[in-house]
């Protein structure tokens, strides 16, 4: 299941690194043992969205995270979650729509009654194997999860790998 998501993890992290010649942090490996138990785990208090973290540094973010629900629309365009975003589809499928007008919820609304939505926009239809890029400031929208779906999440921030 995840043989895949090694194959493209060292091709991310060399483009990471490339950016910061002068790094001299080791390599970050976890097996996909490791990554699995640690999303198991993770799932017994987050059901909807659980996650099991690669490695989260000050210019990137990797996680492997499993949604069983549709998530919240949203767009990084600042603060600490800013940045372009790679999902590879591991495992499952579900609807993603990226780009269009973001409609936050109403003002009092109260928490997991209104997660806002994406007017517009591109649908795409996701499965195991499938890439899809979220450039920097783009509304996305996990708009329904059939079961479940798992991703390999890359988080970058391009201010800083120019």
């Amino acid at each position: 299941m995840l043989n895949r998501v090694f194959v493209l993890l060292p091709v991310v992290a060399l483009g990471l690194c490339a950016a910061d010649e002068n790094s001299s942090q080791p390599a970050v490996y976890k097996s996909a043992a490791e990554l699995m138990a640690t999303l198991a785990k993770s799932s017994e208090t987050a059901r909807d969205q659980a996650s099991s973290p690669v490695s989260n540094q000050d210019h990137y973010r990797i996680n492997v995270v499993k949604r069983t629900k549709p998530g919240v629309a949203m767009a990084h365009a600042s603060g600490p979650a800013k940045g372009t975003e790679v999902h590879y589809i591991i495992d499952g499928s579900a609807t993603v729509v990226t780009g269009g007008t973001l409609i936050r919820p109403p003002a009092g609304a109260a928490r997991g009654t209104a997660t806002g939505r994406i007017d517009g926009g591109e649908t795409h239809r996701v499965s195991k194997g499938d890439v899809i890029v979220i450039p920097a400031g783009t509304p996305h929208w996990y708009k329904e999860v059939n079961g479940s779906v798992t991703y390999l999440e890359v988080r970058f921030d391009v201010e800083l790998n120019k």
